[in-house]
């Protein structure tokens, strides 16, 4: 494998800012590592290769008129961008058959600064239908395959980034995550991935955005194939843009600065209500024992409020929207969700079967308020009992899934398996996803490191932590073996 494919973009970035190697091959060399695995995984749904060719051709001519400590931190970097976000001349269909002819005229503020930053998107990536499912797939673009195993499922919302990331056609991009849609990605497909504190990212010029409360719960962040870019990346979109109401300033710490000697590590092996596979609870033990031999403070907890994750993340969220799916689905206009249903078997409804039950079931618990009222406190009370028992210089370590990447379709059959990443949204904790190797099937495992609101540098170091003692991505075989696109 290239070596140029198999580093961050921080190390890319100081080649380039030394010229022991150009813009040009580094942008060269990630576009043809994504013309030989897309055809398998169907990653990236747009590119814009001769434009990011002659970026990188003006980003060579900056390094040789400017000094290197003037130039921009990830200049001539390539990266991926999420397809919900707007990225100048791209399409932002976000998976909905009504938009996909509408292309996006300004980039979305986080999509800017990236690119102020010096980084070249390449393309954008596939998402479920209106980001609102666990799986990738819709009827604009159709179905991304893991890396790993193209029969496995890699995530969603921001499926596409995990996949062509963990195969080597880039080295980070930006997602977005309101239920898990940055981590369970970056856990399918065994890379880094950090959904920030609640407001500290705006979502400004993402489609679909959340409104009032969920605003909070909705993050933007980066995806990486190493745990280096995370923190730049997120010093770069962080803080308010003056659009999104709920962003607000946070003095972010430096992950330099964080000893793992005398960190409070919480270890929670499971939430009660879905039974977490073997192999990953023996890989998450594993970490708890080698924080334990640096010289953490571990402690084992079960949390019984989490049985409840479900509820509390559907009615945190419901209490906060008052827009409905269905409408979101009908651009303005409810869509009739029994209506699509019934057009669904003969292939007539231009949505997901996902996309339809959710409208369907939407207003169910708009119709219990006194239960979505109980749940939302409920929430409330584990936000408190969590951040007082993690504490300003601690971190959870929680199940990023009940199992490894699981096949098509499945998510179907087991819906709610997202609760694992989903609760945490509710809380507003940053998180950062961190790989832990494959198992014995060659699928990803991982772990989510969480810690309390303001303290994404410490979750941040202690995966870069993990990375070094676990070793972090592990390139899947898609992305070693020379093949014809």
């Amino acid at each position: 494998m290239d070596k140029l494919l198999t580093m961050s973009g921080v190390k890319l970035a100081g080649l380039i800012r030394k010229r022991e190697v150009s813009s040009a091959e580094v942008v060269e060399t990630h576009i043809r590592q994504i013309q030989k695995v897309n055809p398998i995984i169907n990653a990236v749904v747009k590119d814009r290769f001769e434009q990011a060719r002659q970026e990188a051709k003006q980003a060579d001519d900056l390094v040789r008129s400017k000094p290197a400590e003037s130039l921009p931190p990830f200049c001539g970097v390539p990266c991926t961008i999420k397809e919900c976000f707007q990225l100048t001349g791209m399409p932002n269909a976000s998976g909905m058959v009504s938009r996909k002819n509408i292309i996006s005229r300004e980039d979305a503020s986080a999509v800017a600064r990236v690119r102020k930053a010096g980084a070249l998107p390449l393309g954008v990536t596939n998402t479920s239908e209106l980001c609102m499912w666990y799986e990738s797939y819709n009827n604009v673009y159709g179905r991304t395959n893991n890396p790993y195993n193209p029969a496995h499922i890699v995530g969603g919302s921001s499926g596409g980034e995990g996949a062509i990331i963990a195969a080597g056609g880039s080295p980070f991009g930006i997602g977005s995550d309101i239920g898990g849609s940055i981590r369970m990605p970056a856990f399918f497909n065994g890379v880094f991935g950090h959904k920030p504190t609640g407001g500290l990212v705006p979502a400004t010029g993402q489609y679909p955005t959340a409104e009032n409360e969920a605003l909070t719960y909705l993050s933007t962040g980066p995806l990486a194939r190493r745990a280096e870019d995370l923190m730049p990346l997120l010093r770069i979109i962080a803080g308010p843009d003056g659009k999104d109401p709920s962003t607000r300033e946070f003095k972010l710490g430096d992950p330099a600065t964080v000893k793992i000697s005398g960190l409070n590590v919480i270890n929670v092996p499971d939430n009660g209500s879905h039974k977490v596979s073997e192999d990953l609870r023996q890989a998450q033990q594993k970490v708890a024992d080698y924080l334990g031999s640096k010289g953490a403070k571990v402690k084992t907890v079960h949390l019984e409020k989490l049985k409840s994750s479900i509820d509390i993340w559907s009615s945190s969220i419901d209490d906060a929207t008052k827009t409905l799916y269905r409408n979101l689905l009908g651009d303005g206009k409810d869509i009739s969700p029994i209506w699509e249903l019934l057009k669904f078997p003969f292939g007539a409804s231009p949505h997901t079967l996902p996309s339809i039950v959710l409208a369907l079931i939407e207003n169910i618990p708009r119709m219990m308020p006194s239960r979505l009222k109980k749940f939302v406190e409920l929430g409330k009370e584990l936000r408190a009992e969590l951040i007082q028992m993690i504490g300003p210089n601690g971190v959870m370590l929680y199940p990023s899934f009940a199992n490894p990447a699981p096949k098509h379709n499945a998510p179907l059959i087991s819906p709610f398996k997202y609760a694992y990443t989903a609760i945490i949204n509710i809380m507003t904790f940053p998180v950062t996803q961190t790989p832990l190797g494959l198992n014995q099937q060659g699928l990803p495992l991982g772990v989510q490191v969480a810690g309390i609101p303001g303290n994404d540098h410490l979750t941040i170091a202690v995966g870069l932590e993990l990375e070094k003692a676990f070793g972090g991505w592990a390139p899947p075989e898609i992305a070693l073996v020379e093949r014809t696109p």
